[in-house]
């Protein structure tokens, strides 16, 4: 199957190559979604792309929001013809090994939405425990909503889709911000698509984290009560 990567750039001109760099041959299509990034993100991403075909860039005249930014890459890997489309940070904060181990149950025909669960990898330790007790209670509110059985990690951003599934839902509907993986797991659950987990690396580096928890909780909790009032 044909795999893009969609990458959402904001404030990532230091990390941003290394991400690239760490893609592996098996991707086909790489989308670099830089969010109305006031640094030289995008000059570096267009630097990038010079010397890697796979690479094309979208840039947004102004801030949209990390939703925003997937979905509308989602969109351009569908129009390059790609089967399978996963999202990478562009932080360096998601491990490329794990890249086809994401894929895997897509292939197999044994999922239609993968996400990788931070939180059952022998790395855990590495992942700040306020992330790891914060991940675990919205996670149990969103498989609760989204009537899931199995759902550990909802807050990983490390996923793969079949773009098959874009037909399905709604991707301009989809919360534009931070609450967008709560946003789409319920979309694609109550489309009654197959949603799996996998587990991945957690990563902690030399990232600056933009996490602000008012500006994530409060539209996560948004995001759920509008679920659970659908449901």
């Amino acid at each position: 199957m044909k795999v893009g990567v969609v990458i959402p750039a904001y404030l990532e001109e230091k990390l941003l190559p290394i991400t690239l760099k760490g893609i592996p041959e098996r991707v086909s299509e790489i989308v670099v979604v830089v969010d109305g990034s006031p640094d030289k993100t995008f000059e570096v991403a267009r630097k990038c792309a010079e010397g890697d075909k796979r690479i094309s860039i979208i840039a947004f005249g102004y801030n949209q929001g990390v939703g925003r930014a997937i979905s509308t890459g989602y969109k351009r890997a569908a129009s390059l013809g790609c089967d399978i489309a996963v999202v990478m940070a562009g932080d360096n904060q998601m491990d490329a090994q794990d890249l086809e181990p994401l894929i895997c149950p897509i292939e197999k025909d044994e999922a239609d939405y993968v996400k990788g669960n931070r939180l059952v990898h022998h790395a855990i330790s590495d992942m700040p425990m306020v992330r790891r007790v914060g991940t675990t209670l919205l996670a149990q509110m969103t498989k609760t909503i989204a009537g899931m059985d199995e759902l550990h990690d909802s807050q990983c951003g490390y996923t793969a889709i079949r773009t098959d599934v874009f037909k399905g839902i709604d991707l301009d509907s989809l919360f534009p911000r931070y609450g967008y993986p709560n946003d789409i797991l319920i979309q694609i659950s109550k489309a009654g698509y197959r949603i799996s987990e996998v587990p991945v690396r957690p990563v902690y580096a030399d990232e600056v984290s933009g996490f602000k928890a008012h500006q994530v909780v409060v539209p996560i909790l948004g995001i759920l009560w509008r679920g659970r009032q659908k449901r």
